[in-house]
């Protein structure tokens, strides 16, 4: 008797859990928001007429590999070509990464850059950061690179900061070669802190 009734019990759940299934299923549908395919796409105007105005790219990245194996790759938050001019183009939040032949590693940030792959130079303004994996930190306000050949140069003057202490020059070069060199000229101020040996 009572397995009469588990068996009777487990067979209108059989019937009525589908049914139920079903009937979700179909409330989804019938009850789902109409989309309107002719509806504005949601854009403020200014940000429509910026990308009318300027033609504009977003995360674009580029690459290279120089003769001696260095890879440089540039990336940007946003590149625009302002008005519509050809032979340059305008970057913000700039990401310069080198990975050197030698097994070093650069990083340089800015907040602007203008970029002529034509001219194959670019400049980085703005609150430069260079980063190196031998743990050097150097800042400037202007930095003009190359972007097929290892070469960055800051024509004015720089700060930094590194194991061997800190350093102040009024122009810095990146030399390619193997291996390659940051060069300190005009009037490099060392502060040599050398490191206290550990107990």
């Amino acid at each position: 008797m009572q397995a009469d009734r588990y068996s009777r019990a487990v067979g209108w759940l059989k019937v009525l859990l589908p049914l139920m299934a079903l009937a979700l299923l179909s409330t989804l549908f019938l009850l789902s928001r109409v989309i309107d395919p002719q509806a504005v796409i949601p854009f403020a105007d200014k940000e429509i007429q910026d990308r009318l105005r300027d033609q504009q790219v977003t995360g674009p990245i580029y690459y290279a590999v120089t003769a001696d194996g260095d890879e440089i790759s540039f990336a940007a938050e946003k590149v625009t070509t302002p008005d519509g001019k050809t032979g340059g183009n305008e970057a913000e939040d700039v990401e310069v990464v080198m990975k050197l032949g030698s097994g070093a590693d650069i990083v340089l940030n800015a907040q602007r850059g203008h970029f002529d792959i034509a001219a194959d130079s670019s400049k980085l303004q703005g609150d430069v950061v260079i980063n190196t994996s031998t743990g050097y930190r150097i800042n400037s306000d202007l930095l003009v690179t190359q972007m097929s050949v290892l070469g960055v140069n800051s024509p004015g003057p720089v700060s930094a900061i590194g194991p061997v202490g800190t350093l102040d020059a009024g122009a810095m070069t990146l030399n390619a070669g193997k291996p390659s060199h940051l060069v300190f000229t005009n009037g490099v101020k060392l502060i040599y802190t050398p490191e206290l040996d550990k107990e």
